[in-house]
């Protein structure tokens, strides 16, 4: 491809969130809903994973069901106060970053706040023109396909003009349905057939560029 928009998620693709930034905010969601639900810790766990599997993001079910504010529970559940020690950097990803020809926006379900500081510690911040953020979805995660459309009006992209690099696959479904290129970050052997390139790791994304064609 000659210059697409490149949109990038964030945890699990940019980085390695895994060990140790997942963890902590899934033991802060269970324990928002404990506090302000009045559940026992195995009751919160369970409902922050059925809101989960349910909607994309326990954030929804609890819109949905509780009228839980958002930017309350997005702020107490993306609190870090050792983010520098757990945030996983590559060190050539700010080089393969650079050899992608043209703009590139980060799509996330995470809040700003929390996405600018990892972008920040990843030493690749400046590489981006915007990060799009569930605030910015109007708290419509991804896959949802209403926070693809806010994310293409507000930069009045079409489709067809961007590749989305992700790991979650069923983001990339929604993706390939609106009409854009679609990069899956993970090890499987195999990919859907809505998957144009399979990659291990978003440093491979330069080698194998020509395939996106």
């Amino acid at each position: 491809m000659n210059s697409p928009v490149w949109i990038f998620d964030l945890d699990n693709t940019l980085h390695d969130a895994t060990p140790h930034i997942f963890p902590h905010i899934n033991q802060s969601m269970t324990a928002y809903l404990q506090e302000y639900l009045k559940l026992d810790n195995e009751a919160a766990n369970a409902l922050r994973l059925e809101y989960w599997h349910r909607y994309g993001a326990t954030l929804s079910g609890l819109i949905k069901h509780h009228a839980t504010d958002p930017n309350h529970f997005l702020w107490h559940t993306h609190q870090f106060p050792a983010l520098q020690k757990m945030v996983i950097r590559q060190p050539r990803l700010r080089r393969a970053l650079l050899q992608l020809p043209g703009k590139k926006l980060v799509f996330t379900n995470a809040p700003l706040h929390y996405a600018e500081a990892v972008l920040k510690l990843l030493r690749v911040d400046d590489l981006f023109d915007n990060v799009f953020a569930i605030e910015h979805s109007r708290y419509r995660p991804k896959p949802q396909v209403a926070g693809f459309r806010h994310l293409l009006q507000k930069h009045r992209l079409q489709a067809a003009e961007c590749v989305m690099v992700e790991d979650s696959v069923e983001n990339l479904q929604t993706a390939k349905h609106l009409g854009m290129k679609t990069v899956w970050v993970n090890i499987a052997s195999r990919a859907p057939g809505y998957v144009d390139l399979k990659i291990r790791s978003v440093m491979e994304l330069p080698r194998l560029l020509a395939r996106l064609n």
